[in-house]
């Protein structure tokens, strides 16, 4: 895992890549970053969660924790 700081976010996103928020459905709904696709953490599994990911692209995983 590698931090990205936000002007390489910007980047990697204007340039195609995916974001992907790891947190409880019921935060995600709350509140989540524009464009971002949800998939908890407690259910990240890559042969059917992750599938719809496309593979050719750059993926971005984000979770905040006020822990």
């Amino acid at each position: 895992m590698t931090p990205v700081l936000y002007p390489a976010l910007r980047r990697l996103l204007d340039d195609g890549a995916q974001l992907v928020e790891v947190l409880p459905a019921g935060e995600y709904l709350e509140m989540h970053l524009p464009g971002a696709v949800n998939t908890p953490l407690k259910s990240l599994d890559a042969a059917t969660t992750t599938a719809s990911l496309d593979r050719e692209r750059p993926v971005i995983v984000y979770c905040w924790d006020a822990l």
